[in-house]
């Protein structure tokens, strides 16, 4: 094994819940990366459908089952068994493009001073799927930014500093990590490379937009009060 394995070791954590209908798109996007080393682990939060079977039809897959928790509590148990000093994220119902993990870990290595890094992504609408109430329907005709876990590749000695995600955001819990990121000065990148592919398929937490919505409401309110306390300190 090269010295420099662990160091270059690439996490991949896929959460998921009653998956089967996407699970193995996602995981041959993750198999068809341009890079190595990585080691993929589906953590499986709970599903009564075919997830299990599909995760372990796969020898290369580390499965880990846990009763339903929810998709934080899914990630935080990714985290916990992973080996990688670099870490990323997919939810089973989205994919990646081929050169995800080779642009994004190269530039972590070429910018040390930046904690994570992000991508461009597409949006594609199923068939049969309507669009989210609230939508912008045109981010279904042009690539943008992702501010979502999907997109995401982070050094571990970042996810020490800004902590777990908080399973008291059922829905918003990745808001609020990227808060708590900006608020203790964290530097990010978005990578102009679209390189996430997000499915909506009518199952998606998209369309629950009122809870989307209280999530967020209390991500701001919990950042505001941070910069509060810690004005405090300083004053």
């Amino acid at each position: 094994m090269p010295a420099d394995y662990e160091k270059r070791l690439v996490s991949v954590i896929i959460p998921v819940y009653n998956g089967e209908r996407f699970l193995e798109r996602a995981l041959k996007s993750v198999f068809e990366q341009d890079y190595q080393p990585l080691e993929v682990l589906v953590i499986d939060d709970g599903s009564t459908d075919a997830t299990a079977r599909i995760a372990r039809s796969r020898p290369e897959v580390r499965y880990f089952y846990q009763p339903n928790q929810g998709h934080a509590a899914a990630k935080n148990t990714g985290i916990e068994k992973s080996r990688g000093e670099f870490l990323a994220f997919l939810d089973a119902d989205d994919y990646w493009a081929p050169p995800k993990l080779r642009l994004q870990v190269g530039f972590l290595e070429s910018n040390p001073t930046v904690g994570y890094v992000l991508s461009c992504m597409e949006v594609i609408l199923e068939p049969g799927a309507e669009i989210p109430r609230g939508f912008k329907p045109e981010l279904l005709q042009k690539a943008s930014p992702a501010f979502l876990p999907s997109a995401l590749a982070v050094r571990r000695t970042t996810l020490r500093a800004v902590g777990l995600f908080d399973p008291a955001f059922r829905i918003g819990n990745d808001t609020d990590w990227f808060f708590r990121a900006q608020d203790l000065g964290i530097q990010r990148a978005v990578l102009p490379d679209t390189l996430l592919f997000k499915s909506l398929h009518g199952g998606n937490d998209t369309y629950q937009v009122e809870k989307m919505s209280k999530d967020m409401l209390r991500s701001i309110r919990a950042s505001i009060q941070r910069k509060r306390r810690e004005g405090a300190k300083q004053a």
